[in-house]
């Protein structure tokens, strides 16, 4: 199972929010540069990057930074956070960007999604985030009334083969994630998972590599210092 260490941007700062509040945010560090080369530096595979400025206003706010953070790490990135058309998705690959994840257009143009697949294939993700099962959209502000296996089971037969799956009411709680729902979309889905949401210790995650997870987002837990990197990466060795 790879672990993501998660770097979100807000205002060119690395924070986190709780439960997707715009307001609601703790910053960690003035320079994500330096804190994804300690990730890379700590063992990580691969970074899960989050342009919040992105997805509260649909259009990329920290193109430079990422920018730098792609030229500055030798391990792949994945990036979600406003990305609503094609320019804006070619602009990502075109820097680096490994995997660029769509959130709020997967909901509302499959036409979106469908072009996006024809032209970038694997390098397309969708993260769905849901509340009590159902979609949302914008930021995590709007609620969709779409649930969200049937969204992701309409996804896989467009050729998805990556989801992430937030659960929103776990998403910076610390209070583990949404074990049930990670369980039934792993059994009933054909596509690589990764969870996300509510990660918040070595037994979390060693749980979720017990599912057959392909991957697990880690924020908040890495930041409050109830997971460190290096130990959880031994830790999952062995199990």
């Amino acid at each position: 199972m790879i672990v993501f260490p998660a770097i979100d941007l807000k205002n060119g700062k690395c924070v986190r929010l709780m439960q997707g509040q715009k307001d609601a945010e703790t910053i960690y560090f003035n320079d994500p540069v330096d804190v994804a080369l300690k990730w890379q530096a700590k063992g990580a595979q691969f970074l899960h990057l989050v342009d919040l400025d992105g997805a509260f206003d649909g259009q990329p706010k920290n193109l430079e930074l990422i920018k730098k953070i792609v030229e500055a790490l030798d391990i792949p990135i994945e990036l979600g956070g406003g990305i609503r058309n094609l320019d804006i998705a070619k602009e990502y690959i075109d820097i680096g960007v490994s995997r660029i994840i769509i959130g709020t257009q997967a909901v509302k143009d499959f036409g979106f999604i469908e072009n996006l697949l024809d032209l970038y294939d694997d390098k397309v993700c969708v993260s769905i985030d849901a509340k009590k099962g159902i979609v949302c959209t914008e930021g995590w502000v709007e609620s969709s009334n779409i649930e969200a296996l049937e969204l992701a089971s309409k996804l896989e037969r467009y050729g998805l083969s990556t989801l992430v799956y937030t659960d929103i009411s776990k998403d910076g709680m610390m209070t583990g994630p949404n074990f049930e729902m990670l369980g039934v979309l792993n059994n009933h889905l054909n596509m690589d998972i990764i969870a996300s949401g509510g990660i918040s210790s070595i037994e979390d995650m060693k749980r979720l590599k017990s599912m057959g997870l392909y991957g697990a987002i880690t924020g908040k837990a890495l930041y409050e210092g109830t997971i460190d990197l290096e130990n959880l990466l031994e830790e999952l060795k062995s199990c």
